[in-house]
């Protein structure tokens, strides 16, 4: 779909981006949108590196060996006697 797109077509949507938003709000627009990027992968980062610390505290504090009591299934029949 995006293969048939060529360099003249490319110059034609620039221009057109040009004659809307004007060069000086283009210049501020790609240095916002710079920053958001570099905000972003930071935040990341800092998100993974929290994540695989708290991983491999939770792998250190599991303790599967312990399982719960079965509690004896009590009977319908005793239930009905009681009330």
């Amino acid at each position: 779909m995006l293969s048939n797109i060529g360099p003249v077509q490319l110059l034609i949507v620039l221009v057109i981006v040009l004659a809307i938003f004007g060069t000086k709000r283009l210049r501020t627009l790609g240095s916002d949108l710079g920053s958001a990027v570099k905000g972003f992968r930071s935040a990341v980062s800092d998100a993974d590196r929290d994540t695989s610390g708290e991983l491999d505290d939770r792998s250190k504090d599991a303790d599967f060996e312990n399982t719960p009591v079965d509690e004896p299934v009590k009977d319908k029949k005793q239930d009905k006697n009681k009330k």
